[in-house]
C-alpha cells in the first residue's frame, strides 16, 4: 500500500531529525508530486500521521510536524501553567469569553443543577510554545465565588479560588474521551473542523466535599498525552 509507504517515509524523516518539531510540511501537491502519487494517497498517510500525533494541520496554513507532547499527569495538582514550566515548555492563557449564563444541558448535567439555574461561563485557549493547544470552558457555581469574573481570569482559576475565595480544591474526578474539533473551538486552535481531540472532563470539589466547578478540556490530541505513577503501599 503507497500510503503507508509514505507515511513511513515521513516518520523516518522525523526520526533522523531532518524534519523539526512545528516545521511546516511543503504543500499536498508538493508533497505527492516528490511521491510521484496522488493526493489522495497522500492525504491517506498524511491522516495516519495525524491519528499517531506525528503532523498536526492548521485550517489554511497546511501541515506541521508536530512537537513532543505535553505529559498530562491527573495524580498532579498542578495547573496549566506549572505542568508546562516543570516540563521546560512556555505557557500561555488567554482569555475568549467569561459571562453569567443560564445553564446549558452540559453545565446543568455535570453541575447537578436546578431547572433555570445561573452559571459562570468561562472560554479561553491554551498555549504551548506560542501555539494554540486546548479550548478549556469552565462551568462556575456563582454562589460559591460571587463578582468572580471581576478578577484577571487569564491567570489560574485555581490561584483566584484560593486567593480570593479561601476555596481550595482536595477532589477532582477526571474522565477523559475521545472526541473532535468543532466550530468555534476548532477555530480558536486553528484546526480544520473535525481534526481528532483529546476532551477531558474535571469536577473539582472543596475539602468539604462541595463541587466547585466542572471544566470541559478539548486538547488537539497530539499535544498532550496522559502518563502517570501509582504507587502501592507495601505490606
Amino acid at each position: 500500500m503507497q500510503y503507508v509507504k509514505i507515511k513511513e517515509a515521513i516518520v523516518e524523516q522525523i526520526e533522523s531529525g531532518l524534519l523539526m518539531p512545528k516545521q511546516k510540511l511543503p504543500s499536498e501537491r508538493q508533497l505527492a508530486e516528490s511521491f510521484s502519487t496522488t493526493r489522495v494517497t497522500l492525504r491517506e498517510a498524511l491522516s495516519l500521521l495525524e491519528a499517531e500525533g506525528k503532523v498536526y494541520r492548521e485550517d489554511r496554513r497546511g501541515w506541521f510536524i508536530s512537537p513532543e507532547p505535553l505529559i498530562y499527569d491527573p495524580n498532579q495538582a498542578l495547573n496549566f501553567s506549572a505542568m508546562a514550566l516543570a516540563q521546560h515548555r512556555k505557557p500561555d492563557t488567554k482569555l475568549i469569553t467569561a459571562k453569567s449564563m443560564l445553564a446549558n444541558k452540559f453545565a446543568s448535567k455535570l453541575l447537578k443543577l436546578a431547572p433555570f439555574s445561573h452559571v459562570y461561563s468561562i472560554d479561553r485557549v491554551r498555549y504551548l510554545d506560542e501555539r494554540p493547544v486546548a479550548f478549556v470552558t469552565n462551568y462556575v457555581q456563582p454562589t460559591l465565588f460571587p463578582n468572580l469574573l471581576e478578577h484577571d481570569l487569564n491567570a489560574s482559576l485555581i490561584d483566584v479560588y484560593r486567593d480570593q475565595y479561601q476555596q481550595e480544591y482536595q477532589c477532582i474526578r477526571y474522565r477523559i474521551t475521545a472526541s473532535s474539533l468543532m466550530g468555534t473551538t476548532a477555530q480558536a486552535l486553528r484546526a480544520t473542523p473535525g481534526s481528532p481531540a483529546t476532551l477531558v472532563e474535571k469536577m473539582r470539589y472543596n475539602q468539604d466535599g462541595l463541587l466547585l466547578d466542572c471544566a470541559l478540556e478539548f486538547w488537539r490530541h497530539d499535544a498532550m498525552c496522559i502518563e502517570s505513577v501509582v504507587n502501592f503501599a507495601s505490606e
